[in-house]
């Protein structure tokens, strides 16, 4: 094992023996949304959108109440045509002030996942949420702000074509799967998404209040790196 690979698995906390064993109307979009949350014109104008228009929308929506407390609508980040997409569950204090998924402590966390499995922030690699903007203090998000959001992740699946998602916590997981399962029943095997390969894994913010879970975690990640070896043999 090299010096980094060793350096890396520390910071996650886990010992060196786990090895690896199209376009619509530039400008506004009605964002209102019908009572059972399935405006299909309104979807219908989101899955024609290009980065810039989906980008505005988000920024500008008020399709559920969270655009009344969040500071800003937080996209996505990364290469807009990565192999890697990993989805999360909604922004948090940090990512709703800096616009940005996954940035604090949890940030730094999946950072060193990625690390350890030879990838990086930005670089084939995009990181969105389920939720485009903060529930107020965290909590966790309601049906209707779901539906609401479904569309905006649907469109960033379109047009990033990823060949693999990873999900990040049992709200992501669930709600991608449409499953109450557990997180520790669905690990260890290969979901499909609309047609894309799916890995599930824990939340980073879950990983630094159960430390033990990492080495769960670091297994789900080199699932994930054999799944992406097996789509491109």
């Amino acid at each position: 094992m090299s010096l980094l690979r060793e350096t890396l698995l520390k910071e996650l906390g886990i010992s060196p023996v786990w090895q690896l064993k199209e376009s619509g109307k530039h400008g506004q979009i009605d964002t209102t949304v019908s009572e059972t949350g399935r405006d299909s014109g309104r979807r219908g104008q989101i899955m024609r959108m290009d980065w810039n228009e989906l980008r505005q929308a988000i920024q500008t929506c008020t399709a559920c109440d969270l655009y009344k407390t969040r500071t800003q609508g937080v996209v996505g980040v990364g290469d807009e045509r990565a192999e890697w997409l990993i989805i999360g569950e909604a922004p948090g204090a940090d990512e709703d002030a800096q616009g940005e998924p996954f940035v604090g402590q949890a940030g730094k966390l999946l950072d060193a996942m990625l690390a350890a499995i030879g990838l990086k922030r930005g670089e084939n690699v995009y990181i969105a949420n389920v939720l485009k903007s903060r529930p107020p203090g965290n909590r966790n998000p309601a049906p209707e702000e779901v539906e609401a959001c479904q569309p905006y992740l649907e469109r960033q699946i379109q047009l990033i074509q990823p060949k693999l998602i990873l999900a990040l916590g049992r709200f992501a997981v669930q709600s991608l799967l449409n499953t109450d399962e557990a997180i520790s029943r669905l690990r260890g095997r290969v979901h499909q998404y609309q047609g894309v390969p799916l890995i599930v894994t824990y939340h980073p913010a879950y990983l630094l209040r159960n430390l033990p879970d990492k080495a769960k975690a670091w297994e789900d990640l080199c699932l994930a790196r054999e799944t992406m070896a097996s789509l491109k043999s």
